[in-house]
């Protein structure tokens, strides 16, 4: 592959020597031919997977008519998109962004708002150990990743970070701390290595939030818009959210990111308070809708939830055997293969393969297959993982 105008981009990544021309389901083609299975799709965007049919045709229909307008007048688009999330999540209303950092970084505006409206001008948000929330200055602060807040110190202030899935440490927080009016959490970390909060945890938190009068934040950028088997990864606890923030798989790679909010905090944002250019856009707001409604009519919800049960039992029973594999874990098609080493040639490995992965954590196999996937699918990627796994477990074993 040759240079092209790779070195006029600042150096932000460490790019796998592959550039794909199109694509078609959980398939992706590169530049001389070659098919790859995406089962990383986007890092959780692409839950159609590449060129559906439907999802052209809305774009297509909707870039002859309108693209953009401002959000000085009423947007027809926004307003349905907004009345659906509603509807899927039992919130009240909804502000529009363009990413999951946007969307975030609203939601703790929101807070310090919300503070300032009860007389309390220091509020603190509890975030998590390994919580991944955004590059932005007040995201990267809620951040549990040391490695990604080094060097843009100093960092907006309002945060105490409490160890995950631990009702305990936030009680203790509770009883010495009343600046707090908040809890943000994802109930599946995607960054921290695919870690599921326990359901009783969730519930506890929210029972915890109610008597204190905090706000529950759930971050669903990644785990929410049907990745789990559910609309929202909150929904397996069977609680609800004063906030939750979305992006990712919501545009089906049409960039949009959205908080929605119930009760007192549905009315925090007054006008002037946050705004946004392009957030809501119909553009955006079309591509979302049908993301929707083809996730609905085609049973991907159900799809999802079978095809990552089916992965991680192919998974279970294909790596028994193989030493340093520590835990195969996720819900619906976010599944993280936990190893007892750093592990990050195994992106290679799979890309040699054909295969479409990454690594989070240092020591976690990241997969986020498209909704879309079909039984052969499900069953190619542990046929393709798997070997990638054992022939890497053999070489660090014998290199020990």
């Amino acid at each position: 592959m040759t240079d092209g105008g790779l070195r006029f981009l600042m150096t932000t990544y460490n790019r796998l020597p592959v550039a794909f021309t199109h694509g078609r389901g959980a398939w992706l083609v590169a530049e001389d031919g070659t098919e790859y299975l995406d089962a990383l799709a986007g890092i959780a965007v692409n839950g159609l997977g590449h060129a559906h049919p439907r999802l052209i045709k809305a774009l297509a229909e909707q870039a002859g008519r309108l693209i953009h307008v401002s959000n000085i007048y009423r947007i027809r688009e926004q307003e349905a998109l907004a009345e659906r999330l509603c509807a899927l999540s039992g919130m009240e209303a909804v502000f529009f962004a363009n990413s999951g950092s946007e969307a975030n970084e609203a939601a703790l505006k929101l807070v310090r708002l919300y503070g300032h409206q009860r007389g309390q001008p220091q509020a603190q948000t509890l975030v998590m150990e390994r919580a991944w929330h955004g590059r932005t200055l007040a995201t990267l602060a809620a951040t549990g990743s040391e490695k990604a807040r080094r060097g843009f110190e100093p960092l907006p202030t309002g945060f105490i970070r409490v160890p995950y899935n631990d009702i305990e440490a936030i009680e203790r927080v509770a009883a010495h701390d009343p600046r707090v009016l908040a809890v943000w959490l994802e109930v599946l970390q995607g960054e921290g290595g695919i870690r599921v909060a326990d359901r009783e945890y969730v519930r506890a938190l929210r029972r915890l939030c109610d008597e204190r009068g905090w706000l529950l934040m759930i971050d669903e950028v990644q785990s929410g818009v049907g990745r789990t088997g559910k609309w929202f990864g909150y929904q397996w606890s069977e609680v609800q959210p004063d906030v939750i923030t979305l992006a990712k798989g919501l545009g089906s790679g049409v960039p949009i990111g959205a908080i929605l909010a119930r009760g007192p905090a549905a009315r925090v944002f007054t006008p002037g308070s946050h705004g946004s250019t392009f957030g809501g856009g119909p553009f955006a707001c079309r591509a979302a809708l049908e993301t929707l409604a083809i996730i609905e009519e085609e049973g991907l919800l159900a799809n999802a939830a079978r095809q990552g049960e089916r992965i991680r039992a192919g998974l279970a029973r294909a790596l028994a055997s193989v030493p340093g594999v520590v835990a195969i874990r996720g819900e619906g098609l976010m599944i993280g293969v936990e190893l007892d080493r750093p592990c990050g040639e195994l992106v290679t490995m799979a890309l040699q393969a054909r295969l479409l992965i990454n690594v989070t954590q240092d020591n976690v196999v990241r997969l986020l297959p498209p909704l879309v996937i079909d039984d052969n699918e499900a069953d190619e990627i542990v046929a393709r993982l798997a070997p990638c796994i054992a022939r890497f477990a053999d070489a660090a074993r014998c290199a020990a």
